[in-house]
């Protein structure tokens, strides 16, 4: 399993993805090119992630000025260096909050490596990140994709990304959550770059960029 660390990956995983289904050599067409959209591994590129979950860009961008301004660019320990009345000045919500110094804590302490996750099988990653108490599939797959460079993983719960494999592979209706996983099963050991060409697509045919943010 070979981590995408630059554009030269994109581009052969790709390749071996319209290779593995004929299907997507007209949605890569119409995608055009793929960006890499790559963060450091580590605390600040997750901390920057829950920071940005169900929020509007906006609110998510204005949050994580505070955080860096508090904390510089946060890693565990100077995130757990902020007393009560900092992390409060944050606009953190407490469900956020918590998460953020339990995740802290957690790594801190050595219990997650944060770094190595991206060359583990999807699945244990996976079960390693949702174990942390306010870390979600979602969270945790947008994670080991754009910080990790993690190879296979494909975010079937994202909204944007199953409208799009409805409407790139012509299906009646946008399909749920585990159609897409099965759909896209058919495209490991890919999987990451074909959310990155889905996510892409549905940018050019709706006029709306709808990837995760990043750093």
């Amino acid at each position: 399993m070979t981590v995408i660390r630059n554009d030269g990956d994109i581009a052969v995983g790709l390749a071996a993805l319209l290779a593995i289904d004929p299907r997507l050599v007209e949605i890569a067409a119409v995608a055009g090119p793929l960006p890499l959209r790559l963060a450091e591994p580590g605390y600040a590129g997750l901390a920057h992630i829950i920071v940005s979950q169900m929020v509007s860009r906006a609110s998510a961008d204005a949050i994580w000025r505070r955080v860096v301004a508090a904390a510089g660019i946060p890693s565990a320990s100077s995130y757990l260096a902020l007393d009560d009345v900092a992390v409060a000045g944050l606009g953190l919500s407490r469900a956020k909050a918590e998460t953020l110094r339990l995740l802290a804590r957690t790594v801190e302490e050595d219990r997650l490596d944060l770094d190595g996750l991206a060359r583990m099988e999807a699945n244990e990653a996976l079960t390693r990140l949702t174990a942390m108490r306010g870390i979600g599939t979602w969270t945790a797959e947008v994670y080991l994709m754009f910080c990790g460079g993690h190879p296979d993983v494909f975010p079937a719960g994202d909204v944007a990304l199953r409208a799009a494999v409805g409407r790139g592979l012509g299906l009646e209706a946008r399909p749920d959550i585990a159609a897409v996983q099965q759909i896209a099963a058919a495209w490991k050991p890919y999987r990451s770059v074909a959310a990155r060409l889905f996510w892409a697509y549905y940018a050019v045919t709706s006029g709306r960029e709808a990837a995760p943010a990043t750093k």
